[in-house]
């Protein structure tokens, strides 16, 4: 969900101006504090470390070291152990980095090319001033603050008179392309000092293809689109079922991002390169099949060889499917990051076992994919995230106002949550069958259901672009084809959760009569990080009720048609929201904060949704939607 602007600014110029003024210790925040920090989509310690100007701590001590266990040809992933030692006097604030790349090009920091470049010094560049992919205090080492790791540095008379202590942290590294470096530092999060650096340690393949991940390009169910990362610009191949096609290449600039370099991430300090993102279609294939392929050249290597299934065509009887909003990632260590979404871990594992069973058709993300918001390395993590699960079935998205939203992007809200993106990495990574990148909407045709994905980003008045192709859409749908009519968007229509920026009352009163005079059996959005289903809703009023069939599900009787029933579905990563212990709405039937995903079985007389929790495989909600083929 967006911050509410005005409470949000205020509140991080007043946390800038007490970090600039705590402690004599702390290195100043740059020029034009609150310019610098207004467009952040959230504020902590860790995220602040990037505006600082950093020196070298006033430390003699000559024992200090810091190692890697592996120094360099780093495979695809990596669980390494960075071990600092020689320290003499432990604190809680000592802790740990890990830079990409190694160091920074000064060109892209220009406050600090002011404050370095006048004195002809390029060996102590502020490494901060390039986004910190991750960090961890030292103390995540229980021995650390206690000294069990004792060296004896020097003797005197036979008895030791110096000793040091020693720390071990495990950092989990996926192939990022660009070298890394482990900065060693003291004074915490608030007032960091350089101690020492490792050596810079390199991936062996930099150029390898990596995180492939499969789209649908229309509703026939014989053609996939394939996109994956590479560090290599020069096309490269698809190899599927004897055929081979060759991959599009397209990449993303700074000057693509929004904002400027003094107050936008993903312009600035948050900016990692993307490398190459590498696109082909597989056609020829038959629906509700599996296949398998692999992605690649000669000249940077292939990828393993993956199976997948093609979705049911439009049309068919039966589509088996998994459905969510607002994932993102989290670390697989104890570190720090930005924005981490802790559900985001027992999610993924939980639909990976879903597909893993053949049970899965294709997966729907509605908004909120990965929660970089202008620190673009994020995306390779959140890429890597899905893979076990994007790369088997079709993963198709909505754009969410992490993606899309600030001041001067083509925005409808006039919020900074996307940290500068400003929808460009997001319709890079994700090309979906839209007439345009920069028009997010699409509808798609699998097995009984036809699925209409708006963005709630862009405008959706009465009359505008988006509003009419709803409008057209949505009247379009055969219904002895597709009996269902299923609408995705990010932001929700109704929520029982209380926040400073609740549901948008104009998107109610524009889009909500769309739904009802086409007939929508279910609306699905995200946004709110919890789950709320409805009775069958129009205008904040109950027009229809289930019944509990003879398992104790509820079930909707679309036969006689009311209208809509909708869903909120935000619980799949981000912090949950809690609802207020007395909600007093009629149409709320069913309330749930817990982490999970929602699973859809659609049949040509039923729909099936369940809310299943991830930590447990309960079943937290189930209800059907019924109707007879006549109506």
């Amino acid at each position: 969900m967006p911050s509410p602007s005005s409470y949000w600014v205020f509140g991080l110029f007043f946390t800038a101006l007490f970090l600039s003024s705590s402690s004599s210790f702390s290195p100043p925040i740059s020029v034009s504090s609150f310019d610098e920090f207004r467009n952040y989509t959230a504020i902590s310690e860790f995220r602040i470390l990037n505006r600082r100007f950093l020196a070298e701590c006033p430390d003699t001590n000559p024992y200090l070291e810091i190692n890697v266990s592996k120094d360099s040809r780093l495979s695809d992933e990596e669980y390494l152990t960075v071990t600092v030692s020689g320290v003499l006097l432990p604190t809680e604030n000592d802790w740990v980095a890990m830079i990409s790349p190694s160091h920074s090009d000064i060109s892209s920091c220009p406050l600090a090319e002011i404050f370095y470049l006048q004195t002809g010094d390029l060996s102590n560049l502020p490494l901060l001033c390039h986004y910190p992919v991750k960090a961890q205090f030292v103390s995540n080492d229980p021995d650390y603050k206690s000294c069990k790791k004792k060296e004896c540095k020097k003797y005197k008379n036979g008895k030791c008179v110096v000793t040091t202590c020693a720390g071990s942290l495990t950092f989990h590294a996926i192939n990022i392309r660009t070298d890394i470096e482990f900065v060693f530092f003291a004074g915490g999060f608030k007032t960091p000092c350089i101690l020492t650096r490792s050596t810079p340690v390199s991936f062996a393949s930099p150029e390898k293809p990596l995180y492939g991940h499969l789209s649908s390009i229309d509703s026939t169910g014989t053609s996939m689109r394939l996109t994956w990362v590479s560090g290599d610009k020069e096309p490269q191949l698809v190899q599927y079922e004897g055929k081979s096609e060759e991959s599009e290449v397209v990449t993303f600039t700074q000057d693509n991002m929004c904002g400027t370099e003094k107050t936008s991430p993903a312009k600035d300090f948050g900016w990692h390169d993307p490398g190459y993102i590498h696109s082909a279609v597989m056609t020829g294939l038959q629906p509700s099949s599996t296949f398998s392929y692999k992605y690649g050249s000669e000249s940077v290597g292939w990828s393993d060889e993956i199976q997948f299934r093609t979705p049911p065509a439009g049309g068919s009887d039966e589509l088996r499917f998994v459905v969510f909003g607002d994932m993102g990632k989290a670390p697989r260590d104890n570190s720090s990051e930005h924005y981490i979404q802790p559900g985001s871990l027992s999610v993924i594992e939980a639909v990976t076992k879903e597909v893993s069973s053949g049970n899965v058709d294709s997966i729907f993300h509605i908004g909120d994919i990965s929660y970089a918001t202008g620190f673009l390395v994020e995306w390779d993590f959140f890429l890597h995230h899905i893979n076990p699960v994007a790369s088997q079935v079709s993963y198709m998205t909505a754009i969410g106002n992490h993606e899309m939203d600030y001041p001067d992007a083509e925005s409808i809200y006039n919020l900074p949550d996307s940290g500068g993106e400003c929808g460009v990495p997001y319709w890079t990574y994700f090309p979906m069958p839209t007439v345009e990148n920069k028009k997010p909407w699409y509808s798609i045709e699998q097995g009984s259901v036809h699925f209409t994905i708006i963005s709630t980003e862009h405008a959706w008045a009465e009359n505008t672009e988006q509003y009419e192709w709803m409008k057209k859409d949505m009247a379009s749908v055969d219904r002895s084809k597709t009996p269902w009519l299923i609408f995705l968007g990010h932001r929700e229509m109704y929520t029982s959760t209380q926040s400073f920026l609740g549901p948008d009352p104009d998107f109610l009163s524009a889009v909500e009569p769309l739904l009802m005079a086409n007939k929508v059996d279910l609306a699905l959005f995200g946004h709110v990080h919890n789950y709320e289903r409805t009775c069958a809703i129009y205008n904040s009023e109950c027009k229809g009720m289930p019944k509990k069939d003879e398992d104790g599900v509820d079930t909707y009787d679309n036969s006689n048609y009311t209208s809509p029933v909708q869903a909120v579905i935000g619980m799949a990563g981000f912090s949950l929201d809690k609802f207020p212990n007395n909600v007093n709405n009629a149409w709320s039937l069913s309330r749930i904060s817990e982490y999970g995903y929602v699973r859809g079985h659609a049949t040509r007389e039923e729909l099936k949704m369940e809310f299943v929790e991830s930590n447990t495989g309960k079943v937290g909600d189930s209800f059907r939607i019924i109707k007879s083929q006549s109506s």
